[in-house]
């Protein structure tokens, strides 16, 4: 899905990242993974198109596909006078004309994902009232209404209670086994080991690419 030419992740053209130089098959599950400061979320940037590369390239295996976005937790504003069910109704504009409206099927997917999540009591509450794991949540559920071929995570467990980190991991999982792809970055290694396939650690040196199993258990 993803090809990496001796990319080169950073800002302002300042590298931050070994080149790279490998591909992120589609329908694959890959953490990225490696002390703070190696260019972890960096990469995915990029990847997502947010920031140029530094130096080499990248290129989609065929057409570009929709990406499912979630951003850390720290990255988003919570003030704003939205509901729990107005943010995860995000995810469906791209598919939904500005005069047409959401039709029957997408309110029952925004509803039917609130669920998937445990927010459906609070869908019309406002995003202020959330905690950090009630947070997380909702913007996940943003996530599954996209419905994209390719997701990618940036630090989806950071801050967030045990019970929220293994909810998110199932629904990644289901994810995973339907066909998209994931890319996430990712701390817990315990967890990257016991779920993931495929790994990306950035350290310093050369990136190293593992393949394995998964556990779904």
């Amino acid at each position: 899905m993803i090809v990496m030419n001796h990319l080169v992740a950073g800002y302002e053209r300042q590298p931050v990242t070994q080149p790279l130089t490998g591909v992120i098959e589609r329908g694959s599950m890959t953490a990225i993974v490696g002390a703070n400061g190696c260019g972890k979320s960096t990469l995915l940037k990029t990847l997502a198109g947010f920031i140029p590369p530094v130096n080499g390239s990248f290129h989609w295996q065929g057409k570009r596909p929709v990406i499912g976005w979630l951003a850390q937790r720290h990255a988003l504003e919570a003030q704003f006078p939205l509901t729990v069910q107005d943010v995860v109704s995000m995810g469906c504009w791209p598919s939904v004309s500005l005069l047409g409206g959401f039709r029957r099927k997408t309110r029952l997917n925004i509803i039917r994902a609130l669920e998937r999540v445990g927010l459906e009591s609070m869908a019309l509450s406002t995003i202020d009232e959330l905690s950090g794991g009630q947070f997380q949540r909702m913007l996940f559920a943003r996530v599954l209404v996209q419905e994209a071929p390719l997701v990618m995570l940036d630090e989806p467990f950071t801050g967030v209670d045990e019970a929220t980190c293994n909810v998110l991991m199932e629904l990644m999982l289901e994810m995973y086994q339907q066909g998209q792809t994931l890319l996430a970055v990712l701390h817990d290694s315990e967890r990257v080991s016991r779920h993931f396939p495929q790994t990306l650690r950035l350290d310093s040196g050369t990136p190293h690419w593992k393949t394995g199993r998964v556990r779904v258990a």
